[in-house]
């Protein structure tokens, strides 16, 4: 049986705004990407110039046409500005799995409001509008930060994956493979409203 196709959705609390990624935000996708401390464990920097980015993007647009999976341009509400992208990939109707990764900040905005926000947003969409059962989150082993991140917002450490991804040059990384799972999404929301301030920055309108 096919599955359904993942259909294309704005996502938003107060502070920031999940959009479908689309090649009209090119230009401000490398200027929010383009610094080498965001691709410091990544094979290849996605932002270097407008042509990768814009080869990078395009895949992913592609595959959003197809349903496969949900790009998003993060941006910034206070300011309008586009400050990262994050995905919803590798999506499994039959096993109600899926993939929150792809993700970047601009190092302006790390550490901010704007990482639980946006897994806030994600995380919520998955299991209470997909209906999924578990959202993994990887990332490369030696990315402390990305780790630490993860484990705050409640992702559940599984264990090294050895040689999991090949990168263009040929090389291979092992991954810390995370994930949440529908019988812990009610703790980690609150968890996530937690981490806020003042719970109701996390309010906002769309269904």
């Amino acid at each position: 049986m096919q599955q359904q196709p993942l259909q294309a959705i704005t996502l938003e609390t107060s502070l920031i705004k999940l959009v479908p990624m689309s090649l009209q935000h090119l230009n401000d996708y490398c200027l929010a990407g383009n610094y080498p401390q965001v691709w410091q464990h990544m094979p290849v920097n996605r932002c270097k110039n407008n042509q990768v980015a814009k080869t990078w993007m395009q895949a992913a647009i592609n595959e959003m046409s197809q349903g496969l999976q949900l790009a998003f341009i993060t941006i910034d509400k206070n300011t309008d500005r586009v400050i990262g992208s994050t995905r919803l990939f590798r999506y499994n109707e039959k096993d109600k799995s899926i993939e929150l990764g792809h993700t970047f900040i601009t190092p302006e905005f790390q550490r901010s409001y704007v990482n639980s926000h946006a897994k806030y947003l994600m995380l919520k969409h998955a299991f209470e509008h997909l209906k999924m059962a578990r959202v993994e989150i990887c990332t490369n082993e030696n990315n402390e930060q990305s780790r630490n991140a993860i484990a705050r917002i409640g992702g559940h450490f599984e264990g090294i994956l050895r040689k999991h991804r090949r990168s263009p040059n040929g090389n291979y990384r092992n991954t810390a493979m995370f994930s949440i799972i529908d019988d812990e999404w009610s703790q980690v929301a609150k968890n996530l409203l937690a981490t806020s301030k003042k719970a109701k920055e996390f309010e906002h309108v769309p269904a």
